[in-house]
């Protein structure tokens, strides 16, 4: 039988149908399959449920008839699977599937910024390990960052982290000063507010949505901003046809299926490096696989794991969060 080498000695009989493979493999294992908006169409048709950080943070918390979760995101993500489902199986389909932001904060720098401001409220980003969301006290995601910003006591001080961009444009929102952590979006900081005033120039009719995670001279262009679910949310309600998305390309293949009649544009990014093409497309993402989605299901690996010491302090944070959500 010819066989394809995969990763390590794990290999696929290329004449399978993977999409076969997979529905078998989930009804056997029992398995729900998540998926996040940036990854590649295939994986989020396949998924169970799709969604943002938030929703998925909801659906792996409330996965009480599986007995495995199957994270097609990138690792911080499956972490918050395991801390909020520990009985649970939690695996994803690559291992190095990582995040620019939660590589950009290590724990061990965080409690140093933490011992330098003893008074201050630790309110993180849910683009951060677990390690540092044991370090915090509460987490937010683009969806509900600015109830999280507005449920800190009023005059308490606030050290937000790890991206400066979703911070200046919190303190923009809620007129909280907050210390920022120096970490940004290796895609979303990549976008050319100069190519986006080019490309409005050529569709005068069409708007310019925009993630927050995109620096400021970015979104003061924008139509409108919001997380990853809004963006698609306003696509599907706003009564206009063109839309330039300022966001990480995954999500234009739900917003093509949700409202089938609207033009979609993608942002061109910043062209800094002659390397640095396709940087609207997170690498991370795409690192997931069909292929590797049906070896993690046959494999029960990899697999997500952590002390539990440290899950039960990354819990807590994120219970604030879910409570107010």
């Amino acid at each position: 039988m010819i066989a394809r080498m995969l990763t390590g000695e794990r290999t696929i009989d290329p004449t399978l149908d993977l999409f076969a493979e997979i529905d078998r493999l989930r009804r056997e294992r029992k398995a729900l399959i998540l998926a996040h908006y940036y990854q590649d169409p295939d994986i989020q048709d396949i998924a169970d449920h799709l969604g943002d950080s938030l929703e998925l943070a909801k659906r792996a918390r409330d996965a009480k008839d599986a007995e495995v979760i199957l994270f097609c995101g990138v690792h911080f993500m499956a972490e918050t699977a395991k801390i909020v489902n520990p009985s649970k199986i939690v695996i994803i389909p690559d291992l190095d599937a990582g995040c620019s932001l939660a590589e950009q904060c290590p724990a061990d720098q965080l409690r140093a910024w933490k011992q330098r401001h003893p008074d201050h409220w630790v309110v993180m980003y849910i683009n951060c390990s677990a390690a540092v969301k044991a370090e915090s006290d509460i987490i937010c995601t683009s969806s509900n960052a600015e109830k999280v910003i507005r449920s800190v006591p009023a005059g308490k001080p606030i050290l937000f982290g790890p991206d400066k961009n979703l911070g200046a444009f919190l303190i923009k929102k809620t007129g909280r000063q907050m210390d920022l952590w120096p970490g940004a979006c290796m895609v979303h900081e990549t976008f050319s507010s100069q190519k986006i005033a080019a490309l409005k120039a050529r569709h005068p009719d069409a708007k310019f949505i925009a993630h927050p995670e995109c620096e400021d001279h970015v979104l003061q262009l924008a139509d409108f901003i919001g997380s990853t679910s809004k963006l698609l949310e306003f696509v599907q309600k706003d009564s206009g046809g063109k839309y330039i998305v300022g966001t990480e390309t995954g999500i234009l293949h739900t917003m093509k299926k949700h409202a089938p009649t609207k033009e979609l544009i993608a942002v061109p990014f910043e062209d800094r490096t002659a390397a640095c093409q396709g940087c609207n497309s997170c690498p991370h993402m795409k690192l997931n696989t069909l292929e590797k989605i049906y070896l993690a299901l046959r494999d029960l690996r990899p697999r997500i794991e952590m002390p539990e010491a440290m899950r039960l302090r990354a819990l807590v944070p994120l219970e604030r969060m879910l409570a107010i959500s």
